[in-house]
């Protein structure tokens, strides 16, 4: 706990007046690109298996919070600190896992799948929410592909999901592709692949091999 308050203490010092110039000018949405950035680094530290990268792109995500929850805390009209943020995800962990911390008072609960421990959240969180689609809350922002998995994965569960997702696409090319690539990514959720991760680990396969071929060198075994 001494380092992360002296990580907090060191952000402080860089926000406040007399500090970096730099920082002092950002704000939550100059800094929304260095967030995406710093999750994106650290996924691909994650995929690549380099645990020694890992520690630093999480030690980068983690600068990106305090980053932001610093400059909260000057606003004049709703401030809060990290101190805030951690309280109400506490909160949160707490009540979205009933049958965890309430396993005295729900023994029905002890042992539930990991299934049922999905759905529950979703009904949790429509509740809380006072979501009125299971769709809400799914950002615009996100990846198309990534995305449209989530949209899948939220409708599967509710019951939703349309019968003719697998069906043959028709229309004009935009709408075949689309539609070849959604039920591709309906096929990645029912098997339960991260259908981003998947193109993600292929597209690095494939710049692998493109890079062999500009030096000459044969490509890696199983790569092509």
């Amino acid at each position: 706990m001494d380092q992360l308050q002296n990580v907090i203490a060191v952000m402080d010092r860089l926000y406040s007046p007399g500090g970096c110039p730099w920082d002092r000018e950002q704000t939550h949405e100059s800094l929304v690109r260095y967030l995406l950035e710093e999750a994106h680094e650290l996924a691909e530290a994650i995929e690549a298996g380099d645990r020694a990268n890992l520690r630093e792109e999480l030690g980068d995500v983690l600068f990106q919070i305090l980053f932001h929850t610093r400059i909260a805390a000057d606003d004049p009209d709703d401030p809060f600190t990290i101190e805030d943020v951690a309280a109400d995800l506490t909160d949160k962990l707490v009540r979205r896992h009933p049958h965890v911390f309430e396993a005295a008072s729900t023994p029905d609960e002890v042992g539930m799948t990991s299934e049922a421990v999905l759905a529950g959240w979703e009904v949790l969180k429509q509740a809380e929410k006072q979501r009125s689609s299971v769709l809400e809350g799914i950002p615009l922002a996100q990846g198309a592909l990534a995305r449209a998995q989530k949209v899948v994965s939220r409708a599967t569960r509710a019951g939703l999901l349309p019968d003719d997702v697998h069906d043959a696409p028709g229309g004009d090319l935009t709408e075949r592709y689309g539609r070849e690539l959604l039920a591709l990514v309906a096929r990645a959720e029912a098997d339960g692949v991260d259908a981003e991760g998947a193109l993600r680990a292929a597209s690095r396969a494939l710049e692998a091999t493109v890079r062999h071929g500009e030096t000459g060198e044969a490509a890696p075994a199983g790569r092509h």
